[in-house]
């Protein structure tokens, strides 16, 4: 069974229950690296299984939703209440070809991407934190719940990747 777009939004957030959503962004890229270091290309384009993201799928996925997140974060610091566009992962991944992406680059794209939101998270008033879009599918979601949202997407994904490494 699907999960609901509420178990998701309730399973991301609570990966980052009792941590600060920005020490969890900014470990992040060094992690991955980590995690990716001295493996071939090869083995990061190996799927686990049929119609599952290998490594490096997943970091061109990470790359391209650091891109979506400084935008959204952007387009509601300058337009409070401003809609905010759904995507659709899958038909993001094969539009932009994930799996031919070379993994060290969009691991490069998503660190430098990162740098510069979570330089711009730092840099806001308590009164923007509480700026909010309205998602298309999630409702009303605040600069901080964003914020918080994709440190939880971090752990998501760095799990994911930890057990397509492990497999």
């Amino acid at each position: 069974m699907a999960e609901t777009v509420k178990q998701y939004v309730r399973r991301i957030l609570g990966y980052v229950e009792g941590h600060d959503p920005l020490a969890v962004q900014q470990a992040t890229p060094r992690r991955l690296a980590r995690l990716i270091r001295g493996r071939s290309r090869a083995q990061l384009a190996r799927r686990p299984a049929p119609g599952r993201w290998s490594v490096a799928e997943v970091l061109a996925h990470l790359a391209e939703s650091e891109m979506v997140a400084g935008y959204r974060l952007r387009m509601i610091l300058s337009a409070n209440g401003t809609a905010i566009q759904a995507f659709d992962q899958d038909k993001w991944a094969k539009v932009g070809k994930y799996a031919r992406q070379d993994p060290k680059q969009s691991l490069e794209m998503f660190s430098t991407l990162r740098r510069s939101n979570l330089a711009l998270l730092r840099s806001l008033q308590p009164r923007q934190w509480r700026m909010y879009g309205i998602h298309s599918e999630r409702g009303r979601e605040t600069v901080a719940r964003i914020a918080t949202m994709f440190a939880g997407h971090d752990i998501n994904h760095t799990r994911q990747i930890e057990k397509v490494l492990r497999g």
